[in-house]
């Protein structure tokens, strides 16, 4: 009951329009002053946070991100996947999902994915006479790859708060990643081969055309894969995979594209910095909730009503996912995850729930999130490259909602979807 209570307070909070890392910093401190008479602990509390060698792999996937974009690598990526698939029924819709697949091994987030990818791919989509709400909701639900197929921000999140193997979290969600893309690619072309309103298919690619595609997009497809490869085979941690994939990104820029200079090379770092800093404030201020929860005892308090009602894995992992669902509609994704992961993980050890599994569900509902109204990000995102009424985007996204929902149960129910390629690393999991 207290927590519901703390819940619904620190919700109204946020509702006020307060930035998160001010609207948790700020309730966490009310609380701490309640209970405790003073701040003394706050010092020692930041300072634990963010000394952490796992929090230096944000800023370097970020900054591999930037250089990708500002190097125009992602141009040359749509262009070669729709040469690939453009001949199926909604080929088009089905080279915008891969094209989403390939950028969120690249940039580690759903809005910078719908953004890039939904530049290029919706008016072209809708100049060869898709629907602009299939369009849309093809970006919007592909979109959502950018936080489960690695490298993934809130994964590295999650890792640093609940200390798992961010390598193992990575590596967990390449499967379940592909799995859903899959699903998203079958169902364009199931909808494209029977709706009155389908597309005209465009003609298959010639060899030479699919030969120069893939020539000329070869550096934006390997250098994901040598960045999970390495990972996988235990050359290198995710921290050190990070620094590779950036220092790679920059030569590619470079030496290769020749579209980085020195302007391209200090704005993708300055944007790297400022995303950064947000992740770390958001961080550090959630961290206090945390300690604020422990020390009433909540966490202790939930094990212990879960043992009194005898619930389950199944049943426990179930009920959160619906109490992440909801407050996916409010609340900003990285928030989420801080917020529910202190109370949650004393359970997940009671219930003996690998919390890797449970990291792959987590993100997985997170990607609901992004789609799902009144404050799902990727639906903003769209609105602001289509200027489309949000009501026609939401009904563009709504079958993806469906596929994520079938997406979550499959995983809740068949784990080893997600834990079979990471227990096969060097490291283990």
């Amino acid at each position: 009951m207290l927590f519901l209570l703390i819940l619904a307070g620190l919700i109204l909070i946020l509702l006020t329009g307060l930035p998160v890392f001010a609207a948790l910093g700020l309730f966490s401190m009310a609380i701490l002053v309640g209970t405790e008479g003073n701040l003394g602990s706050i010092g020692e509390l930041v300072f634990s946070k963010l000394n952490s060698y796992l929090l230096v792999a944000l800023p370097l996937f970020a900054l591999m991100a930037s250089f990708m974009i500002r190097g125009r690598l992602v141009d040359d990526l749509f262009n070669s996947v729709q040469l690939m698939f453009r001949h199926l029924p909604g080929g088009l819709a089905v080279a915008a999902v891969a094209a989403c697949t390939v950028f969120a091994a690249i940039s580690g987030s759903s809005v910078a994915t719908a953004l890039t990818i939904g530049s290029a791919a919706i008016p072209l989509m809708i100049r060869h006479g898709y629907e602009p709400k299939v369009a849309y909701g093809v970006i919007g639900g592909g979109g959502t790859l950018g936080i489960l197929i690695p490298p993934s921000a809130p994964m590295v999140i999650f890792g640093v708060a609940s200390d798992t193997s961010i390598g193992a979290l990575f590596m967990a969600g390449v499967l379940p990643g592909l799995m859903i893309a899959g699903m998203f690619a079958m169902y364009c072309i199931v909808q494209q081969s029977f709706s009155p309103k389908a597309a005209q298919r465009m003609p298959r690619a010639t060899m030479p055309e699919l030969l120069s595609g893939l020539r000329k997009s070869v550096w934006a497809f390997s250098l994901p894969m040598v960045v999970l490869g390495g990972m996988y085979a235990g050359i290198f941690t995710a921290t050190e995979g990070a620094a590779i994939g950036a220092f790679a990104a920059l030569v590619i820029g470079v030496f290769v594209y020749r579209t980085l200079g020195a302007k391209d090379i200090w704005a993708s770092a300055f944007d790297a910095a400022k995303t950064t800093a947000m992740l770390f404030m958001i961080l550090v201020t959630a961290d206090m909730l945390g300690h604020v929860l422990t020390k009433l005892r909540i966490p202790q308090g939930i094990v212990q009503l879960v043992t009194e009602y005898g619930l389950g894995q199944i049943e426990f992992l179930l009920a959160v996912m619906a109490l992440i669902f909801v407050l996916g509609m409010f609340l900003e994704t990285l928030s989420i995850i801080l917020i529910t992961t202190p109370v949650v993980l004393p359970v997940l050890a009671a219930l003996n729930i690998n919390p890797v599994w449970y990291g792959i569900l987590l993100t997985i509902n997170l990607e609901l999130a992004l789609i799902t109204p009144p404050v799902g990000m990727n639906l903003f995102a769209l609105k602001a490259i289509s200027k489309a009424p949000i009501i026609e985007i939401i009904k563009g996204v709504s079958p993806y909602v469906v596929i994520l929902v079938i997406a979550l149960l499959m995983l809740m129910f068949f784990p080893q979807i997600a834990l079979w390629l990471p227990g096969t690393m060097k490291l283990g999991l």
